[in-house]
């Protein structure tokens, strides 16, 4: 492609409105262009990198046995209704009606979709398994869209459903695919970490994240080097504490005392004068309209998707004021544990404190001395806070760490959830009824555009692995107004071009300084430099992006040495 003839408008200027990296310079590159609030317009040369990525999607999907197909965007809700989504899924469902007053919506993810064709064309169990997935438009209705194309409202994504006779043929489906993701983004240049997630509005059992690790990631993820235990801070777990012997000798008499307009864990710790480890926090959850009394250490914080969970409610949200009284009979800040007309649950890092101390149930005062099985019953323990640096890992006896990572694919084992509601049954070998087993796969697109330029840029632009970018070659003819400069680079480029590369003829009629910094701010790996000092002695010069080395070579070799580069660089991230 000439240069000339390209729609690639970059820019110098950091864009006011871009808060990191890769959106500050995927709008300066010439890739996106902001519509409107959380939606973006891909020009040429950001839609070349889809496409990249969408290829080494298809190309592993299809090595695994998924069938490529296609979806409508626009659901109706009946088929929401069906599965109990219409109203749980919340207002990033974006809903409407039309002419004829019926409810649709636009399709945030296709497992209702997917669900209503299987049933109605798999009838046995010999069509069984089937694996479908399709690279299409979705749309969410983000609250506050941010980070570009990171966190948008219109993106484009690949989702697949896998549809499975039984457990282990689920199991084996599931297995499939966390091979093909860990291709794909191997493929994509990507340093990833596949972590163990929540399956939130999705639903189902178990589910993985695969996530790249940069500084810029909105999540933190939480892992060991001593094993390979990872997981995202809201899957994080933490390690049962054993049981620790505790006498009744070691309580203390309960007491209550004043604590005039305390409230927070730091004024009645100071007050008090006692550690926030020995302090009770009493915290009243709405959990499908019930109250629940969650307690937990005064230093740590409740992890509140745990807390849905493990009460396996579908709304969870903290208590109002009227719901705060009723369960203590006192205001917000006072609540305790010692008379509490609710369900208590507590987490494990309270099972081995004695001494306690807790809100009163009564505005302005506190509890000391407060214990387990004399003054108060636990229904039951259970891992309910988030993780922190110092934990031990859960599962062996490393400690854990935090990196922070951008997630760009998911996978889920849905086992029956949509299958069961929407009836996708198959007869099996006797001829009996039974519930297909499901899972489903995706992976954002632009997300994982976004996120590789995050690993890997530098002051003057984008550093694109081979394997994504828009083009493989760039060459700048250091003047265009000289003509054995310019029959020198049309000559190499026709020859790239007869080859199959993907190569950019940069023929403007530019300072030699700005094309140079074009070349760098897009990140195309190899730029090819034609300038009359070199070319009188035979050579031109190979610059290599990553490394910034600079090369020369033979005019008559240079396209066998770039082509072998790139066949090189395309072996090893394979």
């Amino acid at each position: 492609m000439r240069y000339s003839e390209m729609h690639l408008p970059t820019g110098r200027e950091i864009p006011s409105d871009a808060e990191i990296v890769s959106n500050q310079l995927m709008i300066r590159a010439g890739m996106i262009r902001k519509l409107t609030s959380g939606i973006y317009s891909y020009l040429p040369l950001g839609y070349r990198v889809i496409r990249k990525v969408e290829q080494i999607i298809r190309e592993e999907m299809n090595k695994a046995g998924a069938q490529e197909l296609h979806l409508p965007i626009v659901q109706p809700a009946e088929l929401w209704q069906e599965s109990g989504r219409w109203t749980y899924y919340g207002k990033e469902l974006l809903r409407f009606r039309d002419r004829n007053e019926r409810d649709y919506c636009l399709g945030p993810t296709h497992e209702e979709v997917i669900t209503d064709l299987v049933r109605h064309d798999i009838k046995t169990y010999r069509q069984l398994p089937l694996n479908l997935y399709q690279i299409q438009t979705k749309f969410r209705d983000e609250m506050r869209p941010r980070f570009g194309v990171m966190r948008c409202r219109e993106f484009g994504m690949k989702d697949a459903y896998s549809f499975d006779a039984d457990e282990a043929g689920a199991e084996k489906s599931y297995e499939k695919m966390f091979t093909a993701y860990n291709n794909i983004f191997r493929r994509c240049g990507l340093k990833y970490r596949p972590v163990e997630a929540d399956s939130g509005s999705i639903g189902g059992s178990f589910s993985h994240e695969f996530m790249v690790m940069a500084e810029s990631g909105e999540d933190a993820i939480v892992f060991c080097e001593k094993c390979n235990y990872a997981a995202n801070l809201e899957k994080a777990e933490i390690a049962r504490p054993e049981k620790m012997a505790i006498s009744e000798k070691e309580w203390l008499p309960m007491e209550s005392i004043e604590t005039p307009n305390m409230r927070t864990i730091e004024e009645v710790s100071s007050f008090l004068n006692v550690s926030p480890k020995q302090i009770v926090k009493t915290l009243i959850f709405n959990a499908d309209g019930k109250p629940c009394a969650i307690l937990i250490r005064g230093d740590q914080e409740v992890n509140e998707i745990k807390v849905k969970n493990y009460l396996s409610a579908a709304e969870v949200e903290l208590a109002d004021d009227e719901m705060i009284m009723k369960a203590t009979g006192a205001p917000r800040g006072f609540a305790g544990v010692v008379g509490i007309k609710s369900k208590v649950i507590a987490d494990y890092s309270i099972m081995n404190l004695v001494n306690m101390v807790t809100g009163a149930n009564k505005e302005d005062y506190h509890l000391k001395n407060v214990n387990i099985g004399r003054d108060f019953q636990v229904d039951s323990f259970a891992d309910l806070r988030v993780s922190e640096l110092g934990d031990d890992c859960p599962r062996c006896t490393g400690a854990i760490k935090f990196v922070r990572g951008i997630e760009v694919g998911h996978i889920f084992k849905l086992g029956t959830k949509y299958s069961k509601a929407m009836k996708a049954v198959y007869l099996d070998k006797d001829g009996k009824e039974k519930t297909m087993i499901m899972g489903c796969y995706g992976i954002g697109i632009g997300r994982t555009v976004a996120a590789c330029i995050e690993q890997n840029f530098d002051d003057n632009g984008i550093i694109w692995p081979m394997s994504l970018a828009p083009y493989s070659i760039i060459i700048t003819p250091v003047n265009i107004n000289e003509k054995n400069v310019m029959k020198a680079s049309e000559k190499i480029y026709s020859e790239l071009v007869a080859c199959g590369e993907e190569v950019i003829l940069d023929d403007r009629d530019e300072r030699a300084g700005v094309k140079f910094k074009d070349a760098d701010l897009i990140g195309i790996p190899l730029r090819i430099v034609v300038g009359p000092k070199n070319l009188a002695q035979g050579h031109v010069e190979l610059k290599i992006r990553k490394t910034g080395e600079s090369r020369l070579y033979a005019t008559g070799d240079v396209v066998a040495e770039v082509r072998n580069i790139i066949v090189s660089a395309l072996k090893e991230a394979s």
